[in-house]
């Protein structure tokens, strides 16, 4: 399975309804094919952290397997904007 940051920004921005995707791909750097995410949306809304990566994981659960590395970040549209305000 050949995985873009492209193709799983989408996906991501698609199933969770999300507000800001960003997704950096960071094979270059490692053996295999690894991808970091930031994901902004309103479903992590009174999640705790694992819920959030659950939901996150759910919606990549065909890509995964392929993937060797992935770290993600996952925050509220207001968690985001006060990030963005630092």
């Amino acid at each position: 399975m050949e995985l873009s940051a492209e193709y799983l920004r989408e996906k991501l921005q698609r199933d969770l309804e999300a507000e800001h995707v960003e997704v950096e791909d960071t094979t270059p750097n490692r053996c295999a094919s690894s991808f970091r995410v930031l994901v902004v949306s309103a479903k992590f809304q009174g999640k705790p952290l694992l819920q959030r990566h659950r939901l996150v994981n759910t919606c990549l659960a065909e890509e995964l397997p392929h993937i060797h590395a992935f770290e993600q970040k996952t925050l509220t549209p207001e968690q985001w904007a006060r990030e963005r305000q630092k």
